[in-house]
């Protein structure tokens, strides 16, 4: 059925109000908001607090209207529709609603206000999951040769299609309908953990104050770290590192108690829907073959050797002797260039050209809209992410921009995701417009391909090369070993589980230097400290999430290879996979438009491209 979804937040989950036509001066006037205000403008969702207050009190109002079709679904085919139009208009408005609550809670979490707003919001989804938790069992009393019979009596029941049957493959591990009502109530409790852990993180944790190198004094919050990990003196990110890490290892055992209830949550869910195993239970809702997952770690431990020469390479790059952890974010060439935001703006219109004149006008009037909340600010969730919610609106976003290249990129991913989802809101109804999170990242990552792409092809010196070719091959490491180390970790931690043994903050700290280790090579400098970076993954708290940033770099670099060396064939086909939405399942979409990610090639494709810019790098600095 219809649910509210949790995107990055990376959902995957941000910015603002009416479209506005292209000029310099609605992209410049985003870059100098009022001081301490967010720069968007939610009021294109509700026009305030009390509308929003007053729609929430309607949706309650109207969840009992769902269980007058109560035994009643089987009658006909209209019967059934109307139950579904019923479900999804109070769905799509419950969405809305969220949307506002989320946005408005990130502006400032220190804002109780907000928090409770955020609160009754989360009350409603679940309130809403209880309402209709009776319908997937009612289906399954019709059948699968009545629900046919259906369809193909009443064509106007199409856009339920995938629902429908979706509803009855999952006939096994669909439960009576007053243990649906039990299971649809825990979504409150069990989202506990991931609430616990960004309040600590975003409020109670103690901040560390530091004085770098150059005089300048960092406050190592989330965003301070982000900021400040690149610092150009060796000695200032060893600094940072320490401090940050050390910050986070005081609350390594409250952190690992958040985490392990997060796994033991997952566990109770597909213990009691008949899984084997919280992994099982993850890849058959989206129906995700297990060997996708699977066939990810192997193939990216296969692909280390390659990822270890990146790390030697670096090395070289930046004069080192040796190379820590702490040296893995400064650029490998210095770029003295910063960028405003109608750069930003300017220069991702011009990489996203290949995608067409069509595409290419409609991300010029979208990004010209303030739609978003670009630069960090005391209070403000940290991260990026783009919010789908309000699709009657519009997509928002929320950044935290430098000024340097990974803000242009950044800016570049997230309104990847932003124009995913218009397309696929303008190709599907509301009941098929939300895409699966296996497709979530495609089109945010091949922005960030084309960008590079653009960016190197216009580089005027060796260093600029450099430095373009230092950023695709930190997006490699970074999105395709970093995430699908991130999956190995979420395994880890779920066999331990599984398997009756205990979890601590301290065993996963264990876990993760291990990994740490292997993955970044014996040539390479790791302080048991930094294993506990475990506890700065906010993804850990969604499930198994994170394999699917390595899936869908995969399939960006596939698919912007073929849009850049192809032609209108091509671009068509991969946009198909952007307006396809939510109409199929994520693996399926893309095995129609030529791509099994449960096969080795993909993986084995993107390992080589990597190798192919390191390639390109050791060419421009000749022989060590």
């Amino acid at each position: 059925m219809t649910e509210i979804t949790r995107r990055d937040a990376m959902v995957t989950a941000a910015a603002i109000s009416a479209l506005a036509l292209a000029g310099g001066a609605a992209a410049a006037d985003a870059d100098a908001p009022a001081a301490g205000a967010a720069a968007w403008d939610l009021t294109d969702i509700y026009p305030s607090d009390a509308a929003w207050e007053a729609e929430r009190a309607a949706i309650a109002a109207r969840l009992p209207q769902i269980a007058a079709y109560k035994g009643k679904l089987g009658e006909s085919a209209a019967t059934l529709r109307a139950a579904l139009q019923l479900q999804s208009d109070i769905g799509l408005k419950v969405s809305r609603l969220y949307a506002y609550a989320s946005l408005k809670r990130d502006e400032d979490l220190r804002v109780s206000a907000n928090q409770e707003r955020s609160q009754k919001v989360t009350d409603l989804a679940t309130a809403y999951s209880e309402a209709g938790s009776w319908m997937g069992p009612e289906i399954l009393t019709i059948g699968q040769a009545k629900i046919e019979g259906f369809l193909k009596a009443d064509p106007a029941l199409a856009k339920f299609r995938l629902q429908l049957e979706d509803q009855l493959r999952q006939a096994a591990h669909t439960l009576s309908p007053e243990s649906e009502a039990i299971l649809a109530g825990t979504g409150s409790p069990l989202a506990g953990p991931g609430d616990i852990r960004v309040q600590l993180v975003s409020s109670d944790i103690p901040r560390p104050e530091v004085t770098l190198s150059d005089g300048t004094k960092a406050r190592l919050d989330d965003q301070g770290y982000t900021i400040h990990r690149a610092a150009p003196n060796r000695a200032d990110r060893k600094l940072v590192f320490d401090q940050f890490w050390t910050s986070y290892k005081g609350f390594e055992n409250s952190l690992g108690t958040a985490l392990a209830s997060q796994v033991k949550g997952e566990m109770f869910t597909a213990k009691a829907r008949k899984y084997p195993s919280a992994l099982d239970a993850a890849l058959s809702g989206p129906n995700i073959p297990e060997a996708v997952y699977r066939t990810l770690i192997a193939e990216t431990n296969k692909g280390l050797p390659v990822l270890h020469r990146y790390f030697d390479l670096r090395r070289r790059m930046l004069g080192l002797p040796d190379i820590a952890y702490y040296d893995i974010y400064p650029s490998l060439v210095k770029l003295d260039r910063s960028f405003s935001l109608a750069e930003m703006r300017t220069l991702t219109i011009e990489a996203v050209k290949p995608l067409g004149a069509d595409y290419g006008a409609e991300f010029s009037k979208v990004t010209a809209a303030k739609w978003m909340d670009p630069r960090p600010r005391p209070g403000k969730q940290s991260g990026a992410y783009m919010n789908p919610g309000a699709y009657e609106v519009h997509p928002y976003l929320l950044l935290n921009l430098s000024d340097k290249y990974d803000g242009l990129t950044t800016y570049a991913h997230e309104w990847g995701h932003a124009m995913h989802s218009l397309l696929a809101n303008k190709a599907q109804p509301w009941e098929t417009a939300n895409y699966p999170t296996f497709t979530a990242e495609i089109a945010s990552t091949a922005h960030e391909a084309f960008l590079a792409d653009y960016m190197l092809k216009n580089a005027r010196t060796k260093d600029e090369k450099l430095f373009i070719l230092g950023q695709m091959m930190e997006n490699f490491r970074g999105t395709f070993f970093r995430q699908a180390m991130f999956a190995e970790f979420q395994l880890a931690i779920h066999d331990l589980a599984e398997k009756g043994e205990g979890l601590s903050g301290a065993k996963m700290t264990e876990i993760n230097l291990a990994l740490l280790k292997k993955y970044h090579g014996p040539h390479f400098v790791m302080d048991p400290l930094y294993g506990i970076e475990w506890t700065y993954i906010q993804h850990y708290f969604y499930g198994f999430y994170v394999f699917q940033y390595a899936t869908s770099i995969t399939a960006a670099t596939y698919f912007a290879q073929q849009v850049l060396h192809g032609g209108a064939k091509e671009r068509d086909n991969y946009l198909s996979v952007l307006r396809a939405g939510g109409s199929d399942y994520g693996y399926a979409i893309l095995r129609k438009a030529g791509l099994d990610m449960a096969t080795p090639t993909p993986y084995q494709t993107l390992i080589k491209a990597f190798s192919d810019v390191l390639d390109q790098a050791e060419a421009l600095l000749g022989k060590a």
